[in-house]
């Protein structure tokens, strides 16, 4: 399984990825971010699904922007050649990996910035080569293990915040699905586009660069708990102890 996870705020996209690849009884890490930075053409790449079919659609995708990047004016452009792409290696080769028992299921978080955008775009491609754009009133959206990072993003996240803020979410989102799934870990990848800036700035982040800020927020949590205002939960603790006492 893959934690892949967009958000877009007013002053830009965050992007944050885990690196681990299952496979059987292997665990392996891998990169799972896509960038491009050339001239005012900045976007990145995530994607969860079959590493084989990934590969391929990138390959593929590369080659197209060698050839025709300067005809790509507006990130909608640039996603639906990457779903050309998804399309031709459907063609080539879905029939033979479900025939195999695989799926053909390569979801993709793209996001970025060319020259006639007007702001940073962010979308999610389907494997079928349509697409949604993750707008304000939803600023995030996570491929893969996806239950146990939107809980916390829901609570806490809106269009409206910072980029570091959001950073900070997308960390927490991804620290819980990482305590509660097996197939999701350190190393993670980060990306930020800032609004008109055309460059996608990446980093890699190693569990003990950011495991204090997990026992930080572990320890929040339990202090938030005690403090909760739970006069009403506490009276059916109260009351179930008084029948214990007085059968």
């Amino acid at each position: 399984m893959t934690f892949c996870l967009g958000i877009k705020t007013k002053n830009g996209i965050v992007g944050l990825s885990d690196t681990r690849i299952t496979s059987g009884n292997e665990t392996t890490s891998s990169k799972k971010v896509f960038t491009v930075n050339k001239k005012k053409h900045s976007f990145f790449i995530m994607t969860s699904g079959l590493r084989s079919v990934r590969d391929k659609a990138i390959t593929y995708f590369s080659e197209m922007i060698e050839l025709k990047d300067d005809n790509f004016t507006k990130m909608y452009q640039a996603v639906n050649e990457f779903g050309n792409q998804v399309k031709i290696v459907a063609k080539e080769d879905k029939a033979f990996l479900e025939d195999a028992g695989f799926q053909f299921n390569l979801f993709s978080i793209i996001g970025g910035q060319l020259e006639h955008d007007t702001e940073p775009k962010l979308y999610l491609l389907y494997p079928q080569g349509n697409w949604i754009e993750i707008r304000k009133g939803t600023p995030f959206v996570i491929i893969g293990n996806t239950g146990f990072g939107n809980p916390v993003l829901k609570r806490s996240l809106t269009y409206e915040d910072s980029l570091d803020y959001a950073l900070k979410c997308a960390f927490l989102a991804f620290d819980a699905t990482r305590i509660s799934a097996n197939d999701v870990d350190f190393p993670i990848d980060t990306v930020v586009l800032k609004n008109g800036e055309y460059f996608t700035k990446e980093r890699r982040f190693e569990q003990k660069e950011l495991e204090h800020i997990s026992n930080f927020w572990n320890n929040r949590l339990k202090n938030a708990i005690e403090e909760l205002p739970s006069e009403a939960l506490s009276s059916a603790v109260r009351d179930e102890e008084q029948l214990v006492q007085n059968p």
